[in-house]
């Protein structure tokens, strides 16, 4: 096992040192800046124009519906200078949706959102008192699906897939389907805004820190949103669209779509190469493929099938549970990161438990597959600080105005699994993101990741009270 160990450690490693990050850095700014005047895919310009100043205020009604989660909140908005906790969740109803609620057929699936909106809001003695007066409650909505947003407040649904029968509606208004189905249940509710994950995280760290330019999402996949000039994108992009005269729209927030950048750009292995190859959808996502939290246990297992194969590992019998494709999950990965004791005695028992292993693995195995996650998760961590490194640059290339807005640093909102609860990712991440930076000499700001919890939620409530500030 020792010589494969230490090709593994070789091929994940090797990309690692400053010199070679900052290069893949490079490669990938000039894949951002090529397909922010051509592709159709990636660096979508958003309905958001501005930042939020962190004045607006109020109570707003916020939904986070994602393929298995729908959460309904109150957001409480007390503004960037206030004493109190300036943005918080005030009230959150979290509900499944289960293989039942995606067959839900015709228009049933909207009305099960309204349903959980009206229990939701039905527990809290304000917002029910709040509902008996004419004026609506505004409302926000992060939405994880496709859709062709034609206004804040409106888009056409393009497809939700993974199951769900209510997909007869594909071109129909979400805004529309949402507000009428609020309707029919007397639920005195307006939509006023209509946001991605990304973006809402840009708008959530933003209201708090004026520093926060872009945000990323890092759990089972990856994607990032950045606030660049109008200027900078191609006309094409925004098709025919009528920009809003009530506010300024000199800059944009984009939904990059990081997950599709990189084929050009990074090194593979040939764990990587098996992965793609056998993926539904091979190339389609290749930065997503090479670091994001759904693929790296799947990059784990590959090595650790070969080393059963080839190397002894496991008396050359491959357990069950790990003969079947991404079994081997992130949160087995960070179980094996946080055990620092020399016996690795918490994840041994983890690790035989939840695969049925017939027998503990031996001390040396559970080192070597311990090594293998530790390869793994650092070029993961290399990597996304690489793409992070290729954002802030991207940013201080295009717009003139940070480098003269007066702060020292430009902040990066970071919400998902992996960025926010991965053992020691963002702390690694940041002390190489400070290294690129030092070693860049471009004279670009430091980029500062801060933990953007609950940001869908918090996004909505934030762009639903921008919607209104701007009526």
């Amino acid at each position: 096992m020792d010589l494969l160990l230490k090709e593994v450690q070789g091929l994940f490693e090797q990309q690692l040192r400053v010199e070679s990050l900052l290069a893949l850095s490079k490669k990938l700014q000039y894949e951002f800046k090529e397909r922010l005047q051509s592709s159709t895919q990636c660096m979508l310009p958003s309905h958001n124009y501005t930042l939020p100043n962190g004045k607006e205020h109020g109570t707003y009604l916020a939904l986070e519906v994602g393929g298995s989660t729908l959460r309904v909140a109150l957001v409480d908005l007390h503004g960037r200078a206030s004493s109190r906790q300036s943005l918080r969740i005030r009230r959150i109803a979290t509900s499944t949706i289960d293989n039942r609620v995606r067959g839900l057929r015709g228009l049933a699936f909207f009305d099960w959102i309204a349903e959980k909106i009206g229990e939701m809001l039905s527990a809290d003695k304000e917002a029910c008192d709040y509902m008996q007066l004419e004026e609506p409650i505004p409302m926000g909505i992060a939405w994880s699906f496709p859709i062709d947003q034609t206004s804040i407040r409106s888009g056409n649904i393009l497809g939700m897939g993974k199951g769900f029968h209510c997909s007869i509606y594909k071109g129909s208004d979400l805004g529309d389907l949402i507000t009428q189905a609020c309707q029919r249940l007397n639920l005195n509710i307006r939509l006023d805004a209509i946001v991605n994950d990304s973006s809402a995280a840009v708008l959530s760290r933003a209201y708090v820190d004026p520093s926060t330019r872009l945000a990323v999402i890092l759990g089972t996949g990856i994607n990032a949103a950045i606030h660049l000039p109008v200027s900078s994108l191609h006309d094409s992009k925004f098709g025919l669209r009528q920009f809003p005269t009530t506010i300024e729209t000199t800059h944009v927030l984009v939904n990059t779509e990081l997950s599709m950048f990189g084929k050009r750009a990074f090194p593979t292995t040939r764990w990587d190469d098996h992965l793609n190859a056998h993926h539904i959808l091979p190339d389609y996502q290749p930065l997503e493929y090479l670091l994001a939290g759904g693929y790296m246990g799947e990059i784990v297992r590959l090595i650790i099938v070969e080393a059963t194969e080839t190397a002894g590992l496991f008396d050359g019998k491959l357990p069950a549970a790990l003969s079947i494709p991404f079994s081997l999950e992130t949160r087995t990965l960070a179980a094996f990161e946080a055990d620092t004791y020399p016996n690795l005695t918490r994840s041994c028992i983890y690790f035989q438990n939840e695969y049925n292993l017939p027998v503990p693995p031996t001390l040396a195995e559970m080192r070597f597959i311990r090594q293998v996650v530790l390869s793994v998760s650092r070029r993961s961590q290399g990597y996304f600080t690489a793409a992070i490194h290729a954002l802030s640059s991207l940013l201080h290339d295009l717009d003139d105005g940070i480098l003269q807005n007066g702060l020292d640093h430009i902040c990066i909102g970071c919400d998902g699994s992996v960025i926010n609860k991965y053992p020691g990712f963002m702390e690694r991440s940041q002390a190489l993101l400070d290294e690129l930076v030092r070693a860049d000499q471009s004279g670009q700001k430091r980029v500062v990741l801060e933990s953007a919890g609950e940001s869908a939620v918090l996004g909505a409530g934030v762009a639903a009270a921008m919607a209104n500030a701007s009526e």
